[in-house]
């Protein structure tokens, strides 16, 4: 696994967007309607760079050659007492990269970066019923609740999402 900074996250937009097109193309309910554009999704990692870049964001990147076969996010507090913990964002794999474990192991590079930084809790949000929530599940994440209707698929239906998070054992602060 890769942490893309800065410029380096801005170097790797074109391969980001294609797997994020791919990703949303394959049904995954990630923040878009299909279907995902490239230049939409050229534009939306875009202003990932600009995050990442000034500390709101920290992004890894696992590469099949030149190619970003899987990414995935901590988008960081920018609130005093919210200074303990992280938000996991875009777990993505691309569809030919799946069933090897990929996801699993951008999750533990995650966990562990954001252990080392001293959060001791992390959430995210998933769609309720998808490949993801089995991930998770597995990985000791914690189910809080679910909310229905919460987003539109990339098919425009409206989904539940489940609520995760999990503690980090060993963190600091």
């Amino acid at each position: 696994m890769t942490r893309l900074h800065g410029d380096r996250l801005r170097s790797a937009v074109g391969a980001l967007a294609d797997l994020l097109v791919d990703t949303v193309a394959g049904g995954a309910s990630v923040g878009f309607l299909a279907p995902l554009d490239r230049d939409g999704a050229v534009a939306w990692w875009t202003e990932r760079a600009a995050a990442a870049a000034d500390g709101r964001l920290a992004v890894w990147a696992a590469y099949d050659g030149d190619r970003v076969v899987g990414t995935v996010g901590l988008a960081l507090p920018d609130k005093p007492n919210s200074r303990h913990r992280a938000e996991l964002v875009k777990l993505m794999v691309h569809r030919d990269a799946r069933g090897r474990g990929l996801g699993r192991r951008l999750l533990a590079v995650a966990e562990e970066a954001a252990a080392a930084d001293g959060f001791t809790l992390l959430h995210l949000d998933t769609e309720t019923d998808s490949p993801a929530e089995h991930l998770y599940r597995g990985a000791g994440w914690t189910r809080a609740g679910v909310i229905p209707d919460y987003a539109a698929a990339p098919d425009g239906v409206l989904r539940p999402t489940t609520l995760y998070y999990k503690r980090l054992v060993g963190a600091g602060g």
